[in-house]
């Protein structure tokens, strides 16, 4: 990778994370994400279309003695993420896959009690893509749409798991719809104020939808309470 990276900190310096100086920047939607995800001690989880690593190893520094495999189509943001793992102390619970999911899974590729994603937010029919091509693929659809995505996710989901998802608020119905096709139902969300996202826990079988109230990021001195128990000190997100 012949690009300059840079050494950045979350979770109050809990997470070191080595990313691109330039193009594609780890935001405060993958924190979120990984906030958003219930899993316990000893769980599978897999982070899909993992970039750098950043859900998977924010993850790891909340919820102990997790089984995590991140899955990332571009061999540099791949690498780092490996170099991130073994810098957090997690090379032995965090593997990286190169994979496309235009592609059907490797026979082997197994099931996961929770999958966390969070998918190229704009369509290859509106996005005016960046001039950066790390970047441009990292947000932008190109071999795999947003319904093929959930598809694949639904592939690999455990009876019984859960499919957490960060998106455009305004994607939120055809989100829904690609849940739907992919034997899933949306259980619960809530939008992120003012970032226009929406987080959404998806599984299998009917259940009650829960609609969490907005969870606002920002106060008039910074960070609301919320947002800065989860952004800071790695609290739990809640539904």
């Amino acid at each position: 990778m012949n690009r300059a990276v840079t050494e950045d900190l979350l979770l109050g310096g809990r997470v070191r994370l080595r990313q691109p100086a330039r193009g594609y920047r780890v935001a405060v939607d993958a924190v979120l994400l990984a906030a958003a995800v219930p899993a316990r001690p000893g769980e599978r989880v897999l982070d899909l279309g993992c970039g750098v690593g950043a859900v998977a190893l924010c993850l790891a520094a909340r919820v102990a003695d997790l089984h995590l495999t991140g899955v990332e189509v571009q061999p540099p943001l791949a690498t780092l993420a490996r170099e991130n793992a073994d810098s957090n102390g997690l090379s032995d619970r965090f593997a990286v896959i190169e994979h496309d999911l235009a592609r059907a899974w490797p026979g082997s590729f197994g099931t996961f009690d929770h999958i966390a994603t969070n998918p190229p937010y704009l369509a290859a029919a509106v996005a005016d893509p960046s001039p950066d091509p790390v970047k441009a693929r990292a947000t932008v659809e190109s071999t795999a749409d947003l319904a093929r995505w959930i598809a694949r996710a639904g592939e690999v989901l455990a009876p019984g798991g859960t499919l957490t998802v960060v998106h455009r608020s305004d994607r939120l119905g055809e989100l829904e719809a690609a849940l739907e096709a992919a034997g899933l139902q949306a259980r619960a969300s809530r939008l992120v104020e003012p970032s226009r996202r929406v987080l959404v826990r998806a599984a299998r079988g009917a259940a009650r939808r829960i609609v969490a109230t907005p969870l606002s990021l920002q106060s008039a001195g910074g960070y609301t309470q919320e947002a800065e128990a989860i952004l800071r000190d790695a609290a739990a997100l809640a539904f």
